[in-house]
């Protein structure tokens, strides 16, 4: 059997002949200085600089990753990693391997998670560039607080520690950049214990270009987490829309009205209730990418998650459809009927009746189709 280890730093690699070497001395020094059992493993993407060759004889664990990516050269190397204890670096020579300790220490702690944090360590001059420094990463990491409840101060530092239970617990999918976001949102989403150490980043040490693109891997990083938090994508812009679209269709259900010389008439309603339509468009949206999600293994299923089916069904579903197709077409006959003297109504009063008439059987008939999927896709949640 083999012997089993604390620590596994793993690295990424793709053409770091310049840098690699520098990088595992100094995480080879490191353990040896401290007396940690450990290794060092490369997750090689493919390079073609050599940079395999001089990782295996400097006695790095090599791990050939085939699907490219920097999240596919992590997850392969970190799944072949022999540690408790996994920490993530860069192979350009740009983090502190030397001093790693708070990172062990706290998982040692009994923390899931461990974050770098480079706005609290030492600044070293072009050690960042400033788009990423001043720009980029604080306003991920803001949207990131934000949509996650969690309170990390750099969500993207590449140096970061977690155990190799965590790791299977996140069920990692992501291939690209957008692997540093998907470790703090699952972990935030799985309610592990999280915390941060402040970190030094060093301007990196090759001399070609990064192969980080600040739009394209920031735009990666930012759908990412839109589309893992679909209720700030998609739900609360449809609660917002549908309520706006209530308040005014409600106001001017009886008459127009007039605000500092602007009229609004049936013309308003008819974009009110083209709110109320598209809010609810949304939240149908909001739920189905939810299913999606959890069902394909991207989100953990929630208790919360298991009850929205007890809450919403397929018998709730028809019930309010039908009672608002009826009512749509309650409104229509009103609508569609001349006064008592046999002249018909005013346009302005019609389409005051038909417009919402139109729109309740229109949001009665999405309510029956949507309930009719919904008990569908509810099926395999049965007992």
């Amino acid at each position: 059997m083999e012997e089993p280890l604390e620590l596994s730093i793993v690295m990424p690699c793709l053409n770091e002949a310049e840098t690699i070497a520098s990088c595992i001395t100094k995480a080879q020094t490191f353990m040896s200085q401290h007396n940690i059992k450990g290794e060092v493993v490369i997750g090689d993407n493919g390079s073609i600089d050599g940079s395999q060759a001089i990782a295996t004889k400097l006695g790095a664990v090599v791990v050939h990753v085939e699907n490219k990516g920097y999240g596919s050269a992590s997850i392969g190397a970190i799944e072949q990693a022999r540690g408790k204890f996994i920490i993530t670096a860069d192979t350009d020579d740009s983090h502190d391997i030397l001093n790693l300790m708070p990172f062990v220490e706290q998982l040692r702690n009994g923390y899931d998670l461990v974050m770098g944090n480079r706005f609290k360590g030492d600044k070293q001059k072009d050690a960042m560039p400033f788009l990423h420094r001043y720009v980029g990463n604080p306003l991920l990491t803001f949207v990131g607080n934000l949509f996650f409840k969690t309170s990390i101060g750099d969500f993207h530092c590449g140096l970061r520690g977690f155990t190799k239970e965590a790791f299977y617990k996140m069920n990692l999918k992501t291939t690209g950049m957008e692997f540093a976001s998907e470790i703090v949102v699952k972990a935030s989403l799985l309610k592990l214990k999280i915390t941060e150490v402040p970190t030094v980043v060093f301007p990196a040490g090759r001399s070609r270009k990064p192969h980080l693109k600040t739009f394209p891997d920031g735009w990666r990083h930012l759908r990412f987490l839109l589309l893992y938090s679909p209720k700030w994508l998609f739900f609360i812009p449809g609660i917002i829309l549908m309520i706006i679209g209530v308040i005014v269709s409600i106001s001017l259900a009886f008459k127009s009205e007039v605000v500092e010389n602007t009229a609004f008439d049936f013309h308003t309603l008819l974009y009110a209730l083209s709110f109320v339509l598209i809010g609810f468009q949304f939240i149908i949206f909001y739920a189905l990418t939810k299913i999606f999600a959890v069902e394909q293994g991207l989100l953990p299923k929630s208790t919360r998650y298991n009850k929205l089916f007890d809450y919403i069904n397929l018998e709730k579903g028809l019930i309010t459809g039908v009672l608002l197709l009826i009512l749509g077409c309650i409104l229509s006959y009103y609508g569609l009927t001349w006064d008592a003297d046999g002249h018909a109504l005013r346009p302005s009063d019609t389409f005051r009746i038909i417009i919402p008439a139109v729109f309740t059987v229109l949001l009665g008939v999405q309510i029956i189709l949507f309930s009719l999927f919904f008990s569908i896709l509810g099926l395999r949640n049965k007992p």
